[in-house]
């Protein structure tokens, strides 16, 4: 697909995953919106992107013998690592003027295409001893620092990017609603001083064409909502009545997913189920589907990409080649995987002091710990899962995962594996990994033996850890949610837990069935018959889930479409809206 000459698009995310010794991430969203950047580099793709710069990081995770979590700010020096740009900005918040700088990161392509990442920081001295830290903390503080942060994401980067003269020629990405207020300020520039009354359908259109949106959850905590109190006191009265002159505000409340909605001319979600389940919650906007991927060369382990650079040439080019993968001899297979196995069961003893067997069926599960991503599913019946593995074979199980400081329930389920583990017989060896990060992912999403996902239905938006070890050879085993609708053929890719519309019992039940009549016999009796399933993920799933597709897919439907117009509304998954809430109530 043509790009225009001089087009440029600016992609905004409130946490983006560059490297590990950055601490600008705290999970999925930001790990993927890093290796959309990679892959748009990759692509040479005319892109810049914008966040915060987080000089506190999300947070170092440690755990104590009872698995009780405790944090710690992150400890970093961006002068050190970062380059300070020039250009400032300002932006109002609550009738002060803040100042904002850039520091700028350079994600380098394989052709050498820079695309550059500016992470605005409030801590200057022109500004109050409360508005330098702005920009500190990931997610932290109350719903008036989080409000002053996304002023400072949204609005505040909109004017440093005019300040830095990409502002006429560039179109705005919103990679998820913490962005959502930089479409204020480019309605501001459409109003060009006139009353907020004045506010025309054509004034918002011209917002439209410049905005794409991409929604990332149906879970409620990731639609933020704020006050009428909170919003005209951070805002103003002006701002206050812009929003509701433009039919933005519902029920007194900004909500910043809407604000998106309302002023994007596209609008995605994160897979084909995703795209279902938002467009039940949100029936008035049409919604298209763009399903995740991860950067497949930043994610597949050294072992495979020797043996995908000897036998498949042309994958790091064009990493739709992967799919010849099928023709790679099983023994190869085999040895790259025990390979990236070792590699991980080093960190782990290095980290834990934990020696893991090698010969045993090693499952992974890293995820955020929240309740409804279920962790401790597996160990809803402790006494069947061990006589599973004395009948059937031995498990090794190696979780990881921070639950968010405020999340006393994400808190307590690291807690409850701790104590899972501690009454397990030794045909179940259990070990949790702390403060996970980039590095040990890149580890457990090659060297363990099967991926394990059990979240609440239809909580999963699309999910990319599965993705990950999809690359390496490493079948997943998930329920039917996120992006394993479109991955999973039951036996070929891995395997099912429980079917669509199943209830957590019979999951559960699923589960234990598969897992002692079907995963421990091939694994343990039929290796090379394991190695087919192994090599088929890399075949069937590596070669499409991955962000060389994905952002392509942007690139042709959502940046430079042949024609401009708005997706064709479809028909929305029947009861999804009730789907969402019966699920979240569930977890509550």
């Amino acid at each position: 697909m043509p790009i225009p000459s001089g087009a440029i698009v600016a992609y905004f995310s409130m946490e983006i995953c560059l490297e590990q010794a950055i601490p600008t991430y705290s999970g999925g969203l930001g790990v993927l919106a890093g290796d959309t950047l990679r892959a748009a580099a990759d692509l040479e793709v005319p892109m810049i992107a914008v966040t915060l710069l987080h000089r506190k990081g999300y947070f170092t995770q440690t755990l104590d013998p009872d698995g009780q979590q405790h944090e710690a700010p992150v400890t970093w020096n961006p002068e050190n690592v970062l380059k300070a740009e020039k250009a400032r900005a300002s932006v109002e918040i609550a009738g002060r003027r803040v100042e904002i700088r850039a520091f700028r990161y350079d994600v380098r392509g394989a052709g050498g295409h820079v695309v550059p990442v500016y992470l605005l920081d409030t801590n200057l001295e022109e500004n109050s001893e409360w508005d330098r830290t702005l920009t500190d903390c990931l997610y932290g503080g109350d719903m008036h620092y989080r409000l002053c942060q996304e002023v400072v994401l949204g609005m505040g980067g909109a004017a440093l990017l005019e300040a830095m003269g990409y502002a006429d020629r560039a179109q705005y990405h919103i990679n998820e609603g913490h962005a959502a207020l930089l479409t204020l300020t480019l309605l501001e520039r459409e109003m060009a001083g006139q009353a907020p009354r004045d506010i025309t359908e054509a004034d918002l259109e011209r917002v439209r064409r410049r905005c794409i949106f991409t929604t990332h959850t149906p879970v409620p905590a990731g639609h933020d909502r704020f006050d009428v109190f909170e919003t005209k006191s951070v805002l103003g009265d002006a701002r206050w009545q812009m929003l509701v002159d433009a039919r933005i505000i519902e029920d007194n409340t900004l909500n910043m997913t809407h604000l998106a909605l309302r002023l994007s001319r596209y609008v995605n979600g994160v897979a084909m189920r995703h795209r279902e389940i938002s467009q039940g919650m949100f029936p008035d906007y049409p919604i298209d589907s763009i399903t995740n991927g991860v950067h497949a060369t930043t994610w597949t382990a050294q072992s495979f990409q020797e043996l995908f650079d000897k036998r498949i040439p042309e994958w790091r080019r064009d990493n739709q080649y992967l799919r010849y993968a099928i023709d790679i001899p099983l023994e190869e297979i085999l040895d790259a995987h025990a390979a990236t196995k070792a590699a991980l069961f080093t960190e782990v003893h290095h980290r834990t002091g934990v020696k893991l067997d090698p010969a045993v069926l090693t499952i992974g599960f890293a995820r955020r710990a929240t309740p409804y991503k279920r962790a401790d599913l597996i160990f809803s019946d402790i006494k069947r899962l061990a006589a599973i593995a004395e009948r059937s074979g031995r498990i090794q199980l190696l979780f990881g995962g921070k639950a968010h400081p405020r999340d006393e329930g994400g808190k307590t389920l690291i807690k409850q594996i701790f104590a899972a583990a501690a009454s397990l017989p030794s045909s179940v060896h259990v070990v949790y990994i702390e403060n996970y990060e980039m590095d040990i992912a890149h580890l457990m999403t090659a060297g363990v033996d099967l991926w394990l996902n059990n979240p609440t239905k239809p909580l999963e938006a699309s999910g990319t850890s599965g993705m990950k070890a999809a690359l390496n050879g490493v079948p997943s085993y998930s329920v039917l949610d996120g992006w394993w609708v479109e991955g999973c053929i039951d036996g070929v890719t891995g395997w099912s837990i429980g079917a669509a519309r199943s209830d957590e019992g019979e999951e559960i039940a699923d589960l234990y069935v598969k897992l002692e009549r079907v995963i421990l016999p091939l694994f343990y009796g039929l290796p090379f018959s394991w190695a087919k399933v192994m090599r088929n993920s890399i075949a069937l799933n590596g070669s499409f889930f991955n962000t060389q597709r994905m952002v392509g897919q942007y690139v042709h439907n959502a940046y430079f479409p042949p024609k401009d117009q708005r997706t064709i509304p479809v028909a929305a998954a029947e009861n999804a809206k009730e789907d969402v809430q019966s699920a979240w109530a569930g977890v509550q």
